[in-house]
């Protein structure tokens, strides 16, 4: 997922305001993803790490921890936790998904291949635990561990809704809050919960990073059929091809009715598809708006998420977290 965009980037601020901390996030995270006897795994990883993704994730945890006061040294520890997490999924997802693309650059299974993915992921899977125990705080230790539970159920759930015309609103939800919204609610929860922050605002945290990760990953959909390859580094209609059942795709079939239900059947269901499929889908959303009814959607939990902020600690950094509840579905436009 790219935050690229020619508009003004408050991850950047976000980034600036932050640098310390997150120089300091970077050198834990090449340190701790070396390995001594394996010397592949700080190759495939480095592949990721250094292809420019904004890291947005941990600067959500460095965030929480300092607009509630925190001043000790393990928001780093957790932040990189959260990186950890976060690169394991992507290295996972590209080998089943079959992905060619990732940030731009030809994916790590294609350079290397699915076995290496898979047991790196692994890795920094593992790395990640070691993080975050070293913060010696359980309450944390079991949101995290929550989340990698939750992440994984995710990703399976959407294999079994995946190819299925029967998919809701609903189970999209669940399987968008596993695979994206967990680490995003995880990163802001934790952050509060080091800095022993009032459970209301804690909540407040999770509430934000929850919302902000569903607008987040609805954006991304939308933009998989609506996007600009040489900014989202990703193929336009990759789900479709790989007939993945978003919600941009969820509401276009439901919208047709009876009308496409052959066409759906033969493209999503039997996998037959063929030259000029991707572009009558084009034509139906068009025709049907489902697009922009998935964009409403998206605007409405980045209204939740920046409504969330208002039980939290106000300032700078805080009126970054809601311009980036903005930016997100700002990329729509």
């Amino acid at each position: 997922m790219s935050l690229d965009t020619p508009s003004v980037k408050p991850h950047d601020r976000l980034k600036g305001a932050l640098a310390y901390d997150l120089d300091a996030v970077g050198e834990l995270i090449r340190t701790r993803m070396a390995s001594e006897h394996a010397p592949r795994i700080p190759e495939v990883t480095a592949h990721l790490v250094d292809a420019g993704g904004k890291r947005v994730r941990p600067m959500l945890t460095l965030a929480a921890a300092r607009l509630c006061g925190y001043g000790g040294p393990y928001h780093i520890h957790l932040a990189a936790t959260v990186e950890f997490i976060h690169t394991a999924t992507l290295l996972h997802d590209d080998v089943v998904d079959g992905s060619e693309q990732r940030r731009g650059r030809p994916a790590a299974n294609l350079l290397w291949d699915n076995k290496s993915s898979v047991l790196v992921g692994d890795y920094l899977f593992a790395r990640s635990f070691q993080l975050m125990t070293e913060a010696g705080r359980l309450d944390v230790l079991k949101v995290l561990s929550n989340a990698s539970a939750v992440i994984a159920e995710g990703e399976v759930l959407q294999l079994t809704a995946a190819q299925n015309l029967a998919t809701t609103e609903d189970i999209y939800l669940q399987v968008v809050r596993g695979k994206t919204a967990a680490l995003f609610s995880a990163a802001t929860q934790v952050g509060g919960m080091i800095a022993d922050a009032p459970d209301e605002v804690v909540q407040a945290l999770y509430t934000y990073g929850d919302a902000l990760g569903i607008s987040f990953q609805i954006a991304d959909d939308i933009l998989d059929f609506a996007g600009d390859t040489a900014k989202t580094g990703k193929n336009v209609g990759d789900d479709f091809r790989e007939r993945k059942l978003t919600l941009p795709l969820i509401k276009l079939i439901a919208s047709g009715g009876d009308a496409d239900r052959d066409f759906w059947v033969r493209t999503i269901e039997k996998g037959k598809q063929q030259d000029g499929d991707l572009d009558h889908v084009l034509t139906l959303f068009e025709k049907h708006g489902a697009l922009d009814a998935a964009r409403e959607d998206a605007l409405a939990w980045s209204a939740k998420a920046k409504t969330a902020l208002d039980a939290v600690p106000q300032g700078d950094l805080t009126d970054m977290l809601r311009d980036l509840a903005d930016y997100v579905v700002s990329r729509l436009d």
